[in-house]
């Protein structure tokens, strides 16, 4: 079930963001009255799921959900329509219009994909404001995985500072370590503070890791109620126990416990619970699958996260910086594909990936921050300056504004091919890794 409802989430965000990015591309031309023959959803190789025409346009649906496409009049695109292409042009045109209204025309869907980014930030500040998680306000400190354990960390430290300075939120900590602009850490452990200098090939370690096994927040185990059948409960655990420890081993917090459960997975043992002021030690039967039927108490609730409210007012100026941000931010993590510290093949992904990105249940403030996310990453991805993405186009319109020549049609269509080629191979790459990361 969380399956479907993933891959549901991921198909309506997937169209809303095609719809848009291509009503970009559609405006600006019918604005500077180039005819636009076709606007589909998905694309419609062979036959298309539904179809109508409105005046001059064709309005449908593909089977293939690979992205989308207008076709217009006198444009050399996916379509590769060669035969009007070797016809003299009509007014109506891509190829008769201005340089700079045909660079509108092809910057629009990158345009409409970062405003609707941009108004989802907005709408969001307003009606739910920004809450954030201070890394000084951890109250319980750090939980140290084995990459962070590698390079010096324990469980329960506390963060200070980062770089000599405050490390900000607990999300924004976690980027500036993936991006690698992390060199030295100051922590707090016990009465002690003690300086982690992060080695240099640590930030590759990380990103080959895709970021697990790190740091993750540390909170205790409070139960807060009980599955079914629970062998906690049978044991004699109450909601409001702090689960400290099993078999004699201490596992104050609920990933020391999940990290340690396992290890008595259809075995007869000890659960140490904290009750009031006082320690109990219950004989409890953990069943085969390694899960005491507990839950856990929303970490929420144990932590000191902020909020920022914002007016209506001040919403609009912070979405828009929201999205410029997060535009910059992705070109500069677009960059560590090339990174000689980076397997650029290892760290791209599919659809599994980003659908995967998903939560679980329906959660429509996720929903819309996910849309906002992939809406600037596919603005970002398609203004790279490769044929047959919008960035292609814009290239060769930004050459011929220099030099004052339009670059000779059969070139285009040749780097269009060319293009298309390439794309048609990242995808089937990117995908492949998907799959064989699954079999991993």
């Amino acid at each position: 079930m969380e399956i479907i409802i993933k891959a549901a989430q991921f198909f309506l965000s997937l169209s809303i963001l095609i719809i848009i990015h291509e009503f970009g591309h559609f405006l600006f031309a019918r604005l500077f009255g180039i005819r636009v023959e076709k606007f589909y959803l998905f694309f419609n190789p062979w036959f298309s799921l539904f179809r109508v025409k409105k005046g001059e346009t064709e309005y449908g649906m593909g089977w293939l959900p690979l992205g989308g496409y207008v076709k217009i009049s006198g444009m050399i695109d996916e379509s590769m329509d060669r035969e009007q292409m070797k016809k003299p042009p009509e007014p109506h045109e891509f190829r008769s219009k201005p340089a700079w209204q045909r660079l509108l025309v092809m910057v629009g869907g990158v345009f409409f994909n970062i405003v609707l980014a941009a108004l989802i930030y907005i709408f969001m500040l307003f009606f739910r404001g920004e809450e954030y998680l201070p890394v000084h306000s951890l109250e319980y400190g750090v939980e140290a995985e084995a990459l962070g354990r590698d390079i010096g960390f324990q469980s329960g430290d506390k963060i200070v500072e980062i770089n000599g300075g405050d490390p900000g939120s607990w999300s924004e900590m976690l980027t500036d370590f993936a991006r690698g602009e992390v060199s030295h850490v100051l922590i707090e452990r016990g009465d002690s503070l003690i300086g982690i200098d992060i080695p240099g090939d640590f930030f590759g370690r990380l990103i080959s890791a895709r970021g697990e096994g790190f740091l993750d927040i540390r909170f205790p185990f409070i139960v807060d109620g009980f599955l079914e059948g629970s062998a906690a409960r049978e044991a004699g655990v109450q909601e409001g126990d702090h689960i400290k420890g099993i078999g004699g081993e201490k596992t104050w917090s609920f990933y020391e416990f999940a990290r340690t459960i396992g290890n008595y997975a259809g075995r007869e043992t000890t659960i140490t619970v904290g009750r009031g002021e006082e320690d109990l030690e219950l004989d409890i039967q953990i069943p085969d699958e390694g899960l005491v039927g507990a839950y856990i108490r929303d970490p929420r609730e144990l932590l000191n996260t902020e909020r920022r409210e914002f007016s209506f007012i001040q919403s609009v100026p912070a979405g828009i910086v929201k999205a410029y941000t997060t535009t910059r931010d992705y070109f500069r993590d677009l960059g560590l594909l090339f990174s000689s510290e980076v397997s650029a093949r290892d760290s791209l992904g599919g659809f599994i990936t980003i659908g995967g990105i998903f939560s679980p249940s329906w959660n429509w403030i996720h929903f819309w921050t996910m849309t906002a996310f992939l809406s600037i990453i596919l603005a970002v991805m398609n203004i790279l300056p490769i044929p047959a993405l919008d960035g292609g186009h814009v290239m060769f319109l930004l050459y011929e504004i220099v030099t004052g020549r339009k670059p000779p049609e059969k070139f285009m269509e040749y780097a269009q091919m060319i293009g298309m080629l390439l794309l048609l191979s990242l995808i089937l790459l990117v995908n492949l890794n998907d799959v064989l990361r699954l079999f991993r």
